[in-house]
């Protein structure tokens, strides 16, 4: 664990070597989550907010009600709580549901004809991963999921669409996600989640965290209309 000076009310907790040969990966999102729960107990009224990355956590701290010392030393006296939370397991294990198909999907038959595969082939390989959380961004309650198996990555789109619609499940390189508002975005689209991701009246408001892990199930149309998803 490295702690760094990011601002003038902010340090920066690292929890991965600068230009590593390997990226980031489920221990570092691990630990990730295991500092922000740390942190929130250690600086209490102090804190301001956390903001959680692929292997690093910003502290934002209340300046008129503490300093830099300060915040470093309770951070630091952290790293033991840190390890042994790692150790532990790390974060909850969560299903989301998802209809695949060429109606909320409008890339799946594409990828699926790129990859030299059938349609049922990507959706059984897109539902037999667990996906690590490894950071949240872009908007609120987009999840960056990884890492989705090789024979179905796909590179980003050459021009975004400026519509996906909320739910919409998608991939981009090894990357999947589930945009939780209707957005501008360029990822392939091969389905879509009626969960809602983000919700402002709901405390979390968001069903996933740094850390977690997720795996997407399969449902047919009629299931997806009962769970209250939308279609175009």
């Amino acid at each position: 664990m490295q702690l760094k000076h990011a601002g003038e009310n902010a340090v920066l907790m690292s929890f991965a070597e600068e230009n590593a040969a390997a990226p980031p990966g489920p221990r570092e999102a691990a630990q990730v989550r295991a500092a922000a729960e740390a942190a929130r107990g250690a600086l209490q009224g102090d804190l301001i907010d956390l903001v959680p990355s692929y292997a690093s956590l910003l502290v934002i701290y209340d300046a008129l009600r503490t300093d830099h010392f300060s915040v470093v030393h309770r951070l630091q006296a952290l790293q033991g709580a840190i390890e042994a939370a790692t150790a532990g397991g790390g974060g909850r294990e969560i299903e989301l549901p998802v209809y695949y198909s060429p109606e909320t999907g409008a890339d799946l038959e594409r990828l699926a004809r790129e990859a030299d595969l059938t349609v049922a082939e990507v959706i059984t390989l897109h539902c037999a991963t667990q996906y690590t959380v490894y950071a949240i961004g872009f908007a609120p309650g987009f999840a960056y999921l990884g890492h989705v198996d090789t024979r179905i990555a796909a590179p980003r789109l050459t021009t975004p669409r400026q519509r996906v619609p909320r739910g919409a499940v998608a991939i981009a390189d090894r990357q999947t996600a589930v945009y939780p508002a209707v957005s501008p975005g360029g990822w392939n689209l091969i389905g879509n989640c009626p969960q809602r991701l983000f919700d402002p009246h709901q405390d979390p408001p968001m069903p996933v965290a740094v850390g977690d892990s997720v795996r997407f199930v399969a449902i047919d149309r009629q299931r997806f209309i009962e769970l209250g998803g939308e279609l175009a």
